[in-house]
């Protein structure tokens, strides 16, 4: 039986959001090493502030100071960190209620032990040696020294925070079917190859296991052309974060000769207002050294310089 292929991938962005007068104010307050609570209707203060009294429903407007020690009050021990927590060693997150607050926050408490951790127990903040308005600006709390020394005072003075960036990402292993499987295996040989529906004759590029239009299993292999059509396109004009070509270029999708379904693709070696639907096209592969089993084995598509495919041919495949 043939091993069906896997491969670890990672999913990351930058999210960009607005904070608002509330949390702007939260993390404003972190930057100059300052904890800032709302107090609510029934007169509580919590940490962090929320936009909207949980009481009435109204605009959260009384922004308090509270303290940077405060009090255990709930803890659960990480013996294992993984990837993003605060310390890649055991630690602890806690429940803190900061003097002058009466709803507890939540961070990591840096100790050695588990023995070293108890509800009731004194702790302050440890600031980070370099605030810019985010969540991080505590690096996390610690057990509160006898004399209230450590506790930062420092203030730094700037513009209040209005926006915050945050990393966003996502590890996963992605295992092929066998039908997709193949499909790899080909690219790494320099072959695009496809499953036929037995059934209706289709054949799909990348390969399903059974067919969308009648639900057959995919049962015959088929290595396809490496020319193909321009059934329709996208000239990418914005810029965005991570992108490796400059704009304007032209991402479309390639009719395959042979194949059923289109493939997206870049399209090279032509100005991008000169692209047009029904173009003919053909793969250009990276250097056999670059290959591996992955559809970034072919770079781009370019002009054939045949003349352009009649539009009966993919007017299904738009």
């Amino acid at each position: 039986m043939t091993r069906t292929l896997s491969a670890p991938v990672t999913v990351a962005f930058d999210y960009t959001r607005s904070t608002g007068p509330v949390l702007g104010a939260f993390l404003t307050g972190l930057r100059d090493g300052r904890v800032v609570g709302g107090r609510t209707s029934d007169g509580r203060v919590v940490v962090p502030p929320p936009e909207f009294d949980p009481v009435t429903h109204e605009a959260l407007t009384d922004l308090v100071d509270v303290g940077s020690t405060g009090t255990v009050t709930s803890w659960t021990w990480v013996p294992e960190p993984v990837k993003g927590q605060p310390f890649d060693r055991p630690f602890a997150f806690a429940l803190v209620t900061l003097d002058g607050a009466d709803a507890p926050f939540l961070h990591a408490l840096d100790v050695s032990s588990p023995d070293e951790v108890s509800t009731g127990m004194r702790v302050q903040v440890r600031w980070a040696s370099e605030r810019v308005g985010a969540i991080t600006d505590i690096a996390c709390f610690e057990m509160a020294s006898a004399d209230g020394s450590g506790v930062s005072t420092s203030s730094t003075t700037g513009e209040p925070v209005t926006g915050v960036v945050v990393p966003v990402s996502l590890d996963y292993l992605y295992a092929a079917s066998p039908e997709e499987s193949a499909f790899y295996r080909g690219l790494n040989e320099g072959r695009i190859v496809g499953q036929r529906c037995p059934t209706c004759q289709k054949v799909y590029v990348p390969p399903r296991s059974a067919c969308p239009a009648d639900g057959t299993p995919t049962a015959e292999e088929v290595e396809v052309s490496q020319t193909g059509t321009i059934t329709t396109f996208c000239i990418v004009n914005v810029p965005f974060l991570g992108q490796k070509i400059t704009p304007p270029y032209v991402s479309a999708y390639v009719l395959l000769d042979g194949a059923d379904i289109a493939v997206l693709h870049l399209i090279l070696g032509v100005p991008a207002d000169e692209v047009r639907m029904g173009m003919r096209v053909r793969a250009v592969w990276k250097p056999r050294e670059e290959w591996t089993y992955s559809l970034e084995n072919i770079d781009h598509f370019e002009p054939t310089g045949d003349p352009d495919a009649d539009y009966d041919t993919y007017k299904q495949h738009l």
